[in-house]
């Protein structure tokens, strides 16, 4: 391995010597630029949840601590922290382990959190006093606990455990792995956490994922779906109303599809769901209200162009935090859908994870200038917004890219599809520059205007080296409304693709960019669409690098763990229906268009992937490799990695290799260069 600081000099050298082609790029050298480099990339801590406690003057929040990628091989943990509203001070309340699921014990001046103990062995719930000092264990099941709720006396608790599996009886020195059978449910429990009496189990069957207590504690909401399955997690839950003291159910709610979050109204009489308009609803996006006592749900608000994503119900009516396009905002609507106010808008806070007290709202926000942090909002009528918390003080002394929001009309003229564009930093205006598309997946997802980059996505790593950035939201893309993000279905890699090019030409048009330099990158669906363009529209791409993406749409349906999510939100039709729906869906996938494959691409996927199968990497590696083996293309897998990388050496090794081919390939636009070397320049301390 070469050491780091040969590596870092090596990659800017590189970078500064690469010709351009006709256009010279007039900016700073790229040696001279103190821009955002692969391991910063994945050493960023972000803020990921806050709640306010219940008088306004504290706040509890996590904070990610990502693993040092040269020492340990694991995912980032997430610590504990209470910022004080009136001293406006940020203190470390547990930092030797992961703390998740926060929450202020009501009436107790504590908080609670569940965390693996060592000691016992699994996950238990822990109570750390706001006045400091040293954890203990609150609550321990015979099992971990998944999560819990509370009642609003601070004793009763709501939780859920997975069961046990059945253990086998087989004599033979090794034990077989029966495919999808013997996976234990997740189980619904009620236990006062005060006494010494057994938990009252939730007399339902299947899995039980959401919790919620009615404000006045007579009655308990829950979701639950009919197994453990992926798929069911997605398609299946149903809402439930339970009495506590029996665990018996008492209602049931007709909802249909997916579903994010259950909210009581004050009065204890209705419950909002943030959950799908429909079966056929990619998202959980929007607000339904429904008696508790059962019923079909009624959708409010239905034309809103936009998604929301938190709702909180109060006297005065149903605050919620959304997206529109690209931006986010806080607002209040009524029940019946009337009285509609936008509270808080923002283009360049990409929000998430809203509390709310009676004279505070706090969120969770990233900005193009850094990553999540911890905001706060005093005046709820006219919230003045500030930024409490500074995690990553690092990024003071880095240039960073420019960054903006385009908007484009597509070729059929049916949207004008928006995106986000990062500069190259320093860029001069009239300069092209090589592009790198970054496309994300889902395809029901969407890129707020905040911070755009990480281990797998390019943005101030690759303006740093010279490249703008490109993050479309096509067709099929959330915050745009039901009518936008439903139009992508029955399409695979149909109009949202065409979209994706749609905007390349027009930076194109607008002098930004080199034709001749053009890439792409993406994770799942984007990794699809990574693959898509270097097959599809090689003419059009330099380099791709496919990140656990799909290259075959017949096997997928046979090896994904969603299939009929597949089919509700995506396909809306069975691949067996006719023959020529197999002919349709082979015509849709990448490996059969590999004939036009002049792309050189770098693929790459976690071995454990259950939701994009690592076979569908390897059917587009192994076509590639015999059908036209003069392209350049490389596969790596990542061991004991899923459907992303968790783990910070992956990252880190991801971030390197997809940089070192975008270098090799797109800024030279050499298209025949000669492959780096297949070992990774990752070096160590």
């Amino acid at each position: 391995m070469i050491q780091r600081s040969i590596l870092k000099n090596s990659l800017k050298a590189m970078a500064f010597f690469v010709a351009f082609g006709s256009s010279a790029i007039q900016m700073q050298p790229l040696a001279q630029i103190n821009g955002i480099t692969p391991e910063d990339a994945v050493k960023t801590q972000n803020v990921t949840a806050g709640k306010i406690s219940a008088d306004g003057k504290k706040i509890a929040y996590t904070v990610t601590q990502p693993a040092d990628p040269y020492k340990d091989n694991k995912a980032a943990g997430t610590h504990l922290y209470v910022y004080d509203v009136d001293s406006k001070t940020a203190t470390p309340y547990v930092t030797s382990t992961t703390a998740r699921e926060i929450n202020f014990r009501p009436g107790k001046e504590s908080i609670t959190y569940l965390s693996y103990s060592d000691a016992h062995k699994k996950t238990v719930l822990h109570e750390i006093s706001l006045n400091g000092g040293a954890p203990t264990v609150l609550y321990e099941f015979q099992r971990s606990i998944s999560s819990y709720s509370w009642h609003p006396n601070g004793e009763t608790l709501a939780f859920t455990s997975m069961d046990q599996a059945e253990e086998s009886k087989s004599k033979l020195p090794y034990q077989a792995t029966v495919f999808e059978e013997n996976q234990p449910n997740r189980k619904g429990y009620i236990v006062n956490v005060t006494s010494n009496a057994l938990p009252v189990t939730i007399k339902t069957e299947g899995s039980v994922y959401m919790t919620e207590w009615s404000p006045n504690g007579n009655q308990l909401a829950i979701t639950v779906s009919p197994t453990s399955s992926i798929d069911d997690y997605y398609m299946g839950q149903a809402v439930k109303v339970i009495n506590p003291v029996s665990g018996a159910v008492v209602a049931e709610v007709n909802n249909k599809g997916k579903i994010g979050q259950i909210v009581w109204s004050p009065n204890a009489q209705q419950l909002a769901l943030r959950a799908g308009a429909d079966i056929n609803d990619p998202i959980d996006g929007r607000i339904l209200i429904v008696n508790a006592t059962g019923g079909t749900p009624a959708i409010i608000d239905k034309d809103f162009k936009g998604r929301y994503e938190q709702i909180e119900w109060t006297d005065k009516g149903i605050f919620f935090m959304a997206s529109r396009g690209t931006a986010s905002l806080i607002g209040s609507i009524q029940p019946d859908g009337s009285k509609k106010n936008v509270l808080f808008e923002s283009e360049t806070h990409a929000m998430r994870n809203m509390s709310f007290s009676k004279k505070l709202i706090s969120f969770v926000a990233s900005t193009p200038q850094h990553p999540n942090e911890l905001f706060i909002a005093k005046n709820a009528r006219k919230p003045q917004v500030e930024r409490v918390t500074y995690h990553n003080d690092w990024l003071k002394n880095k240039s960073l890219g420019k960054q903006e929001v385009i908007t484009y009309p597509a070729r059929d003229g049916k949207f004008d599809i928006q995106g986000i564009l990062i500069y190259p930093v320093n860029y001069k205006e009239g300069t092209r520059v090589p592009l790198i598309t970054m496309v994300h997946g889902g395809p029901e997802s969407h890129y707020k205007n905040g911070w755009m980059t990480g281990y797998s996505m390019p943005g101030q790593m690759a303006a740093t080296e010279g490249y703008a950035v490109f993050y479309p939201n096509y067709r099929g893309s959330t915050g745009r409304g039901m009518e936008f993000t439903y139009s992508s279905q029955a399409d695979l890699s149909g109009k949202e693709f065409d979209d994706i090019v749609d905007g390349v030409d027009y930076l194109i048009e607008k002098g930004i960019v080199d034709r001749d330099k053009i890439g792409v990158t993406g994770g799942s669906y984007g990794g699809f669409a990574s693959a898509w363009m270097s097959t599809y529209y090689s003419d059009r791409f330099a380099a791709a690098v496919m990140f656990v993406g799909i290259s075959n749409n017949l096997s997928k349906w046979g090896t994904s763990d969603i299939p009929n999510e597949l089919y509700y939100v995506h396909s809306r039709e069975r691949l067996w229906e006719s023959d020529e729906m197999w002919m349709n869906y082979l015509k849709r996938s990448p490996i059969y268009y590999v004939d036009r494959a002049d792309t050189p691409i770098l693929i790459m996927h976690g071995e454990n992937d259950t939701r994009v199968h690592p076979a569908q990497s390897l059917e587009l590696y192994r076509h590639i490799k015999v059908r036209k083996p003069e392209v350049p293309v490389r596969l790596v897998f990542y061991p004991g990695e899923g459907h992303g990388n968790r783990r910070a050496s992956s990252q880190l090794d991801y971030a390197f290799r997809m940089m070192q081919w975008f270098d090799t390939y797109l800024k030279t636009g050499n298209r025949k260069a000669a492959m780096p070397s297949w070992d990774v320049p990752m070096p160590k301390k």
